[in-house]
């Protein structure tokens, strides 16, 4: 029987009814939308706990609901990502209290409006395009878990999967905007959390010995493998390996410094509080969300368990050698009660959603302010439905391209799992777009160069470019070069074996978000000022 038969009607009524039920809730909250500042700020309105509550249900989203549990399950995971969270909850506390401060003094939309009031209109454009090249590589991500999910569960092909999810998300984004998206995220929220609960709870209570037999062999070294998969803390200094604590503290702080403050991801749900001090606590409080992340490795150590002392099928078993990521949607549709299953399917999709509507509503902005300031273009008499058809339109383009590109993403990340695929994909603009930001912070101080900028996300981009191994992965698809040429080149920053065709960094790429953000601003910086 294969893995998706398990998915009964009922199920899909669930799953249908889940979404209609969002989709109302949605449409009630979405209020007035009469004008941009209603479509992409909610009115500056928006109580605090509800932004809080967006903030954490679009950094877990689909991306930790399912990737997070595969990467525990497989044979060398365990908790150590856990210590990233560490670096996340300092960042935090330092937008609340340095970012948020600096963008409530002005009337703006996004944090590259702040820089284009500092630093002219030429950094404006290119931190916007900083972002959205960001965006599309780190959202395309969460349209492939989502489509991983949907595979599941009906066995389409993946590029069907992935139109169907960036179909719904432009619906739920045209529908009524930032208000709109927070509120559903808040739904997904607290969907996610109650899932996540009764998941672990219902995964041990399957295993013979519960709990016991769930500590014994979690955490057992042989096992489980590399140390036992509650192993939490990793004081390793070998600069290839990422979940260790030095880069929790000295790497991390850097990407959540970017995601949580200069990101228009995050950032637009800021602006969307009633007042800095609203804001300050909306950011945050949003660590309570670290919770979240802490259960779902719980899940995938259990899920470990449970197919140690249950041997998968022969169908399970084909799905998890294509990716780990399989494990969890692939308990939750052959383990779970009828109709239950559809609900936790449907929280993940749903999730999935919400999160690629935020992105379509946040590129929407900022594209649209590429061209028109709306602050100016209203005082100057235009039209204001005439700004919101054409921001509706960019959401509808937007969703097309992010949808492309995500088909384009599955036919290259191989085995590679969704967590570290997603960190990997934005750690080419981290680094530059944080580092611009902190330009415009200084300008007081000392004004960077335009030009120095440029050069400096330039040059970013492609340093990061040679630790990966996205590049040479898309150079080897397309014939233009081979794994042994490549071992050929030692000068690389890369280790190649011929042998098994593997090609592996020997730096890891969270050591590149601190790297090129300083890089980005000592060029900026340095860099002469025309006067």
């Amino acid at each position: 029987m294969e893995v998706h038969e398990h998915f009964t009607r009922i199920d899909w009524i669930v799953v249908f009814g889940y979404l209609a039920l969002t989709t109302w809730v949605g449409h009630i909250m979405r209020g007035k939308q009469s004008t941009i500042k209603d479509f992409f700020l909610g009115g500056r309105s928006i109580p605090w706990q509800a932004v809080s509550g967006s903030i954490i249900a679009t950094e877990i989203s689909g991306v930790t609901f399912i990737g997070v549990p595969g990467m525990v399950f497989a044979l060398t995971g365990n908790f150590t990502y856990l210590q990233w969270a560490l670096g996340s909850v300092i960042a935090r506390v330092l937008v609340g209290y340095f970012f948020v401060k600096v963008y409530y003094e002005q009337e703006i939309y996004s944090p590259y409006d702040y820089m284009g009031n500092r630093l002219g209109v030429s950094v404006k454009r290119l931190a916007t395009i900083i972002f959205s090249i960001g965006s599309i590589l780190g959202q395309s991500v969460r349209v492939l878990v989502a489509a991983l999910a949907l595979k599941v569960v009906t066995g389409w092909e993946f590029y069907q999967c992935i139109w169907v999810i960036g179909a719904f998300a432009i619906v739920w984004t045209l529908m009524g905007g930032m208000r709109t998206v927070i509120w559903t995220d808040v739904m997904q929220f607290a969907l996610f959390t109650l899932g996540g609960i009764m998941a672990l709870f219902w995964i041990v209570s399957q295993i013979d010995g519960g709990w016991a037999t769930f500590k014994e062999i979690g955490g057992n070294v042989q096992e489980a493998g590399n140390y036992g998969k509650f192993t939490l803390i990793d004081l390793t200094t070998d600069p290839d390996v990422g979940f260790t604590l030095w880069v929790a503290i000295l790497a991390v702080p850097f990407l959540n410094l970017n995601s949580f403050g200069v990101d228009q991801l995050n950032a637009q749900r800021m602006f969307c509080c009633k007042s800095a001090q609203e804001a300050r606590k909306a950011i945050i409080w949003s660590s309570i969300g670290q919770f979240l992340t802490l259960l779902m490795l719980l899940v995938g150590a259990a899920l470990f368990v449970h197919y140690s002392v249950n041997e998968p099928s022969l169908a399970e078993q084909a799905l998890f050698n294509q990716s780990k990521d399989y494990v969890f949607p692939t308990w939750i549709t052959t383990t779970l009660p009828v109709g239950l299953r559809g609900l936790i399917i449907a929280a993940i999709f749903a999730a999935a959603i919400s999160s690629l509507d935020s992105i379509l509503a946040a590129l929407s902005q900022t594209t649209l302010a590429l061209f028109i300031d709306p602050s100016l273009a209203v005082k100057n008499g235009k039209d204001p439905a005439f700004l919101l058809r054409v921001s509706r339109y960019l959401v509808v383009i937007w969703g097309i391209i992010l949808s492309f590109c995500a088909i384009g993403l599955d036919e290259l990340r191989g085995n590679i799992n969704m967590v570290d695929l997603a960190f990997g994909m934005i750690a080419y603009t981290t680094g530059p777009l944080l580092g611009l930001f902190l330009a415009a912070l200084l300008a007081n101080r000392r004004r960077s160069s335009a030009r120095g900028l440029l050069i400096g996300c330039i040059i970013s981009i492609f340093m990061v470019l040679l630790v990966r191994t996205d590049i040479y992965n898309i150079l080897i698809n397309l014939s233009w070069t081979s794994v042994e040429k490549l071992f050929e080149y030692n000068w690389l920053p890369i280790e190649v074996e011929v042998t098994s065709s593997k090609i592996s960094p020997i730096i890891h790429y969270a050591w590149m978000w601190p790297v090129t953000c300083l890089i980005t601003l000592g060029a900026g910086l340095l860099s002469p000022v025309k006067k």
